[in-house]
């Protein structure tokens, strides 16, 4: 490779995995100088399409040639997300008027067609597609909840995910249980719970639920994850002798686990305590008949002591 070719061959290979884009960075990194960055783009053989982001050959990039270019132009660690990435994995069929890029450094802004979304984002709400660094698919789903999307529109871009097979279950999983009180996630958890009640009845969340409605409607807060009667029952108040159980679609759904359910309710029934059981589905969008159930066999409990 001679000294004149090796610039135009290391150009030629970076835009043959981005769409026909280049930047400048990535250029130097290599080992182009900018000496023969300039020159080229002073000859047209580079065109510039934001500061330092470079179509090569002709300005007439295509569709993935300019959300490649937004993402370069937003720096290192930027991301494709929102309804630009909602698009891209055919959640969404028409495409927005500007691009959405995620970033992670201060001091981005936004440039002609490109918006851009300041968040932290974990490694694993990150992936590519194509090359192109995207937010996960079911980041994905939480920005556009986070956006407004909700109730029918959110289902059927979930529902367009799901035909494809793009979700995980593990991942939403832990994305829902990372981001529990984040703007959409409310939204979002109604909506794959629909579809895949694993992913969202996990037993802390519903622990956590639990204890929030004894909170807010002044329900003393019982004893969590103790051993009654020889089982590790989820919640308990002793002077009542009442346990309650939050089960999760997770780990209450084969034959095995449903026989465990069985057997510990009557080792309760056995020695005097009473046992109420709620799904993750109540517990969720049912909370007033969770409430009004334990309120009733808290002042029953009280009324024959």
């Amino acid at each position: 490779m001679s000294g004149r070719d090796a610039p135009d061959r290391i150009i030629a290979k970076l835009a043959e995995r981005q769409s026909g884009i280049v930047a400048r960075r990535q250029l130097l990194a290599r080992g182009v100088t900018s000496r023969q960055i300039d020159a080229r783009l002073a000859s047209g053989r580079l065109f510039r399409l934001y500061t330092g982001v470079y179509a090569v050959g002709h300005r007439a990039v295509g569709a993935s040639g300019r959300l490649w270019a937004a993402v370069l132009a937003c720096g290192d660690g930027a991301v494709l997300s929102d309804d630009s990435a909602a698009h891209s994995w055919a959640m969404r069929r028409t495409a927005p008027a500007v691009i959405h890029v995620t970033v992670v450094r201060n001091g981005a802004r936004d440039r002609a067609a490109i918006r851009t979304h300041r968040r932290p984002l974990a490694r694993d709400e990150v992936t590519s597609l194509g090359g192109l660094p995207i937010t996960t698919p079911e980041r994905t789903l939480l920005d556009l909840a986070a956006g407004g999307l909700a109730g029918r529109r959110l289902e059927r871009a979930y529902d367009q995910a799901e035909r494809q097979g793009i979700l995980e279950t593990g991942r939403m999983g832990r994305l829902l249980a990372g981001h529990r009180g984040a703007v959409g996630a409310a939204a979002l958890r109604k909506v794959v719970a629909k579809y895949d009640p694993s992913a969202v009845d996990t037993r802390s969340e519903l622990e956590d639920l639990l204890v929030e409605l004894c909170d807010v409607h002044g329900i003393l807060r019982p004893s969590c994850n103790v051993v009654v009667e020889g089982w590790v029952r989820d919640f308990y108040w002793p002077h009542a002798k009442l346990v309650v159980e939050a089960d999760s679609y997770t780990y209450h759904r084969s034959p095995a686990a449903l026989a465990d359910d069985r057997e510990r309710d009557v080792s309760l029934t056995l020695a005097g305590i009473r046992s109420l059981r709620f799904t993750g589905e109540q517990l969720r969008n049912r909370p007033r008949y969770v409430v009004d159930a334990v309120l009733s066999a808290l002042r029953g409990a009280d009324s024959t002591t």
